[in-house]
């Protein structure tokens, strides 16, 4: 066991050596069956190498934002603190695992003396991982990543950030709305820039009748610390995941 409370990794490590640009050829279109094979082959492996790595974490809730916020930046600020508060609250915390306010939340889980894992990916805004992590796995298909970012968590916080986050927002949504996974909590920080969102979500896809209004329920906007964790709380998130 490590000082961390996380297994140590084991040796099958090298089943999944990230490969520059392998997710870009393998959605390129069609290709020769053995290029098809040996794709698919990648993904199962790089799943494998998750599981192994995230296996054992805890109760777990994702943090989501963007990695373009500087230290210097009050959603930074915000981040590093929500990160610290649910360490505090005995959650393991998980983020993408790069800059801007990933980083903010994996340093405030560290500053609390509790886990701090990372999913990392090579990406334009995310050149590496953040040094704030105690267990990181590094990703090459962006749908396996975000896999993992689902998988091992009980609830959901988003702090602003751009196409990623909101994919990340709109997929999540999209599970608890067709019982995928169960309905967790999940709760956007940030009530200024969200706003817009939730507009949009009320004024045009529920008038038009696209989502019910219950789905409307799915997502909870706050600036509270104390809220956000009193909703998770709530949520039953200190369950622990079957089998683990």
């Amino acid at each position: 066991m490590s000082s961390s409370g996380l297994p140590p990794v084991g040796t099958m490590d090298w089943l999944c050596i990230p490969q520059e640009d392998a997710e870009r050829a393998f959605l390129k279109g069609s290709r020769e069956h053995p290029e098809e094979l040996a794709s698919a082959g990648r993904v199962f492996l790089e799943f494998v190498r998750g599981f192994q790595v995230l296996g054992s974490i805890g109760n777990c809730v994702t943090v989501f934002g963007s990695a373009r916020f500087s230290e210097n930046h009050r959603y930074y600020e915000l981040a590093r603190k929500l990160g610290y508060a649910l360490a505090e609250s005995g959650f393991t915390v998980m983020t993408g695992g790069g800059p801007g306010l990933m980083e903010a939340a994996n340093r405030g889980a560290k500053e609390a003396g509790g886990i701090s894992i990372g999913c990392n990916i090579d990406l334009p805004f995310e050149q590496g991982r953040n040094s704030y992590l105690d267990r990181f796995v590094e990703f090459e298909h962006f749908f396996v990543r975000k896999v993992m970012l689902v998988k091992y968590s009980q609830a959901f916080v988003f702090m602003p950030g751009g196409f990623g986050t909101l994919d990340e927002v709109f997929e999540t949504m999209t599970l608890m709305q067709t019982n995928k996974i169960a309905s967790f909590p999940i709760v956007a920080m940030c009530t200024e820039f969200w706003n817009g969102f939730q507009e949009f979500a009320r004024g045009t896809l529920l008038s038009e009748g696209t989502i019910s209004a219950q789905d409307l329920e799915l997502i909870h906007l706050t600036d509270s610390l104390d809220e956000a964790l009193a909703i998770i709380r709530e949520g039953g998130v200190m369950k622990t995941h079957e089998g683990s």
